[in-house]
């Protein structure tokens, strides 16, 4: 092709599904826990544990991500670190992960591959491998990802298992991702280091093994918001658990664009998602692994306070709340009710 003619790239519906599930998986690697990849009708994993830790979560093109927002590399990192971190908040180690899309027939068939390096790159951070998946039409460009872990011998660590007395940690970043959001959401593309942390989450991974060796008795991903993520602890546990906002220092990028943008900084801290930090109920009595921070108290009780007040902000996005759901889809910053509600993971 004469270098001054555009690139033309080819459409999923012109490539072919059989071309597209090749160009497709060119891109996975194996590991030793895989014994047989993609290829087949089904891919084998080893599970030396007997056990397998399975979750599933589904990006949806307008809802979760935005092609004039993110890379497809991107949406491959993002889809693979939200599967991971539910791994690792149930203590477990990343295995494999299995990939579905749905697909608009003109979408260019170098996205798909940009999503597949994307993909592959986050399984090979943590170690796992992309084994297989599926590819379909569909009118809304959707990527379904499904995860698999080894616990090692371990007892998951659940939600349930809090106790009073105890101690509310977390380890990783919160409200980067939704100060990104918010910066893509007014049209600008700066600070990079919010824009990024919202297109390419860094979850913590090892930091849920640690807090499973170190006997954590509860633990989460903060996929929605930390308050409506550690209520999702309180409630299964049946305690109380305030939330200390002086553990929570506002880093300087955040604080500068809350102050630009006109933004409370306190509620992407509070109730933004998708950073996809880990939250852990610890003994008192325990030393918190490397990477982990107090933030918060356990006590008898129910419900979620922030330095012992009810909270009347936002506390966590929630799919299935009409408003919140159209905003989102038109990109505007997340802004639930003022009133604690449990959310859908």
């Amino acid at each position: 092709m004469p270098r001054n003619e555009p690139h033309v790239s080819e459409t999923v519906a012109e490539v072919g599904e059989f071309r597209l599930i090749e160009r497709f998986t060119r891109h996975f690697a194996t590991t030793p826990a895989v014994v047989l990849g993609p290829g087949d009708d089904a891919a084998v994993v080893t599970a030396p544990d007997g056990r397998v830790v399975a979750c599933t979560d589904m990006l949806v093109e307008g809802n979760h991500f935005r092609r004039d927002w993110c890379s497809a590399a991107d949406v491959g990192h993002k889809a693979a670190a939200a599967n991971f971190a539910d791994i690792a908040a149930m203590g477990a180690r990343p295995t494999a992960l299995l990939a579905a899309v749905a697909a608009p027939q003109d979408l260019p068939a170098e996205w798909l591959e940009g999503l597949a390096s994307g993909l592959a790159a986050e399984a090979a951070a943590v170690g796992a491998a992309v084994i297989g998946g599926d590819t379909t039409r569909g009118d809304l460009l959707t990527v379904t990802v499904t995860a698999l872990g080894d616990l090692e011998g371990r007892e998951p660590v659940t939600r349930s298992g809090a106790r009073p007395g105890d101690v509310l940690a977390l380890a990783g970043r919160i409200g980067w991702a939704a100060a990104g959001l918010n910066v893509l959401s007014r049209g600008f593309r700066s600070p990079g280091a919010l824009v990024g942390a919202y297109r390419r989450p860094q979850p913590p991974y090892p930091a849920g093994r640690d807090a499973a060796l170190m006997g954590a008795h509860a633990m989460i991903d903060v996929s929605d918001g930390l308050l409506a993520d550690v209520g999702h602890i309180a409630d299964d546990s049946g305690v109380a658990i305030d939330v200390d906002t002086a553990a929570l220092p506002v880093p300087e990028p955040m604080r500068n664009a809350a102050e630009a943008l006109g933004a409370d900084a306190r509620n992407w801290l509070l109730s933004g998602g998708e950073d996809h930090a880990l939250a852990a109920v610890f003994p008192p009595d325990v030393l918190l692994p490397e990477g982990w921070r107090r933030i918060g108290t356990v006590s008898e009780g129910a419900g979620v306070t922030v330095d012992g007040h009810r909270w009347t902000g936002p506390t966590g996005w929630e799919h299935f709340t009409k408003e919140l759901g159209e905003r989102r889809a038109r990109g505007f910053a997340l802004s639930p009710p003022p009133r604690y509600r449990r959310s859908e993971r």
